[in-house]
């Protein structure tokens, strides 16, 4: 990342792009607070960044999504199902995330603010995807202990697709 010039145009972003950010309304989706991560300085907030943050933030939400209910807290999945669940919860994510990139990217073709190639694109977004994952598990350490385990596995999950 640090060899080669980044292709990709910076913007105003969202800053906090996750599922609980939006909406359906039944007929078409709403994408709500746009004021950027609370956590963050506003003048941090107001700066542009690479819009494949926000991916990175959306993918995250999808990992939180698939694995939350393994945490056991409604008590809905038996201890002998775990591995199965598991299974099925990296196997939705996957698919879901590969979904949601394909179509951002479709979308988006040939905009200014995503990287030319591919590869910028793969590197671009996992280095956002790290960012995330650092900051979500810095959270969960301060606040929700026993959700520290969604952004290791996340990391876990990273360091795995590296190799």
């Amino acid at each position: 990342m640090l060899e080669q010039r980044i292709t990709a145009a910076r913007i105003r972003c969202h800053g906090d792009y996750h599922l609980g950010q939006v909406l359906y309304t039944g007929k078409d989706f709403i994408i709500i607070d746009f004021e950027g991560e609370p956590a963050r300085r506003l003048s941090e907030r107001r700066i542009k960044h690479l819009a494949l943050r926000d991916v990175a933030g959306m993918l995250r939400s999808f990992h939180y999504a698939a694995h939350a209910p393994l945490l056991g807290k409604a008590g809905s999945i038996r201890p002998e199902d775990t591995a199965s669940v598991e299974s099925w919860a990296r196997f939705w994510y996957a698919w879901v995330s590969a979904t949601f990139l394909r179509a951002y990217i479709d979308a988006a073709g040939q905009a200014s603010f995503l990287p030319a190639s591919s590869e910028e694109r793969r590197v671009l977004l996992d280095v956002a995807m790290l960012e995330k994952v650092m900051y979500e598990l810095a959270y969960e350490l301060n606040n929700r202990l026993d959700w520290a385990r969604i952004p290791l596995r996340g990391i876990l999950h990273l360091l795995e697709d590296t190799k």
